[in-house]
């Protein structure tokens, strides 16, 4: 398996996971009462991998929740968050998958109440599994976890003579679909067919590509940044830094971070200069900023402050501007004024699953459905705020049918006509074009070139 140069071991006397030792063959009790020999973390990183992945699995916490509020995480500093991020978002894309192969070396499941335990078991068969790091490494520090943890020592020997097994033994590798839950597979299957599904599934294997999108002519930055300019106009990193801000030229403001898919919408809105074009869901601003981009007035909304802030920040960075509201785009206008709306609506993000994997994890069907309650009332709202001649593009990072039939529904009952996305507009991506005229990416699309995030685009017009 690879070295982990991201996270090289520290030169501290440890002995060998497969010791002899009667606290490491497995033999120290929940009822041991003797205190543990590791007073010092063993392993920070690690240690606040575990602690998110648990927060994903057993709270149902989206990443960027258990990032923020989780401390073993906050404190790190930035080489040990950026493994412990790494090592987190590995495990929760392979987490169908690790489940599998643990079944196979677990007499019975842990306790329901064993969330620490489970989910370092889970990070641990992760790197086997994956190849993230070197057994030693992979086994040795989850073991010394375990000890660590109040919770885990119980489990210790347990850790080590699984994640040993799974190191040692010849692994029966499960199929890639098991990556994902059995109950999103199916959903696929029946919108796309068993080999888009499968395909789907098998994207999560891979780390997602780094995208950027510039406020002009991308050659100059191509170069800068070591990246390739895409057929649609995004520069794609060609190796992914720990820290985008160490980028050249990050500094002058001549671009940021936005999936080659996610800058779609803004394109296909063709937003011209001192047109009054509104963002309605605007957060964290990738797409205020193209619209910006192209001396249209902007009107930015974003019903959190919080992220409204981080709107003006990126603007700021980039030197352009926008005008920022704190509001329910439902209730965005009442009366026709924009020239152009984009609105890029909430949903259940499973487009997005190679970046945000727990979504599969804590999201359901119930969740697809209030989403698509709240899309057909945006869109009902985007229509009425648009002058006649105006256009609309709509876009959600969702795979499911569900968040796109139904907003495509609400539109045209407004009296939205629809203006078909030609393949002309999005080169090298006309396997995406509907019949209807609309954009259904999937994320294996451009497998060749790292993927993409799954969307769905519908553009209207209306009538003058």
């Amino acid at each position: 398996m690879p070295s982990d140069p991201s996270h090289p071991e520290r030169s501290r006397p440890r002995r060998s996971p497969s010791g002899s030792s009667r606290r490491e063959s497995g033999h120290q009790g929940a009822g041991d009462r003797r205190p543990p020999r590791a007073l010092v973390n063993p392993d920070p990183a690690r240690f606040a991998a575990v602690c998110l992945v648990s927060h994903v699995v057993d709270q149902r916490w989206t990443l960027e929740e258990a990032m923020r509020k989780e401390q073993a995480f906050v404190r790190l500093d930035g080489r040990d968050r950026g493994f412990a991020a790494h090592l987190t978002l590995a495990t929760l894309r392979a987490l169908g998958l690790v489940d599998a192969v643990l079944a196979t070396k677990l007499a019975k499941p842990l306790p329901d109440s064993a969330h620490f335990a489970k989910a370092l078991l889970r990070v641990g068969a992760a790197q086997l599994i994956e190849g993230l790091a070197p057994p030693h490494a992979a086994v040795g520090r989850s073991v010394d976890l375990a000890k660590f943890e109040a919770t885990g020592r119980g489990f210790a020997g347990l850790i080590n003579a699984v994640l040993r097994r799974i190191a040692t033994e010849p692994l029966v590798r499960p199929h890639d679909r098991e990556r994902v839950p059995a109950l999103w597979w199916n959903r696929w299957r029946t919108a796309y067919g068993a080999e888009a599904a499968d395909a789907i599934a098998e994207s999560l294997s891979r780390q997602p590509a780094l995208d950027l999108t510039t406020k002009g002519d991308p050659a100059a930055i191509a170069e800068a940044v070591d990246g390739i300019i895409l057929p649609t106009g995004s520069i794609r990193l060609k190796e992914t830094p720990s820290d985008v801000t160490t980028l050249p030229l990050w500094g002058e403001g001549n671009f940021w971070v936005q999936d080659a898919a996610a800058a779609l919408p803004a394109r296909l809105l063709a937003a011209k200069p001192d047109e009054k074009v509104l963002d309605m869901c605007a957060a964290p601003g990738g797409k205020t900023m193209q619209l910006a981009a192209t001396g249209a007035d902007v009107t930015a909304l974003d019903l959190d402050a919080a992220r409204i802030n981080r709107v003006a920040d990126n603007l700021a960075r980039t030197s352009l501007t926008a005008r920022l509201q704190v509001a329910d785009a439902r209730t965005v206008a009442a009366e026709p004024y924009f020239d152009a709306i984009l609105l890029d609506a909430p949903c259940s993000a499973t487009g997005t699953l190679r970046r945000n994997p727990e979504a599969l994890w804590i999201k359901t069907p119930s969740d697809v459905a209030r989403f698509a309650a709240v899309q057909i009332e945006l869109v009902k709202a985007a229509a009425a705020a648009l002058k006649p001649g105006g256009r609309l593009v709509y876009a959600v990072c969702s795979l499911e049918p569900e968040e796109a039939d139904p907003a495509v529904a609400a539109a045209l009952e407004a009296g939205l006509l629809i203006a078909p996305i030609l393949p002309s507009e999005v080169p090298d991506l006309g396997r995406a074009v509907t019949d209807q005229g609309y954009l259904r990416i999937l994320p294996h699309y451009w497998a060749d070139r790292g993927g993409m995030d799954g969307f769905f685009v519908a553009r209207f017009v209306r009538p003058l």
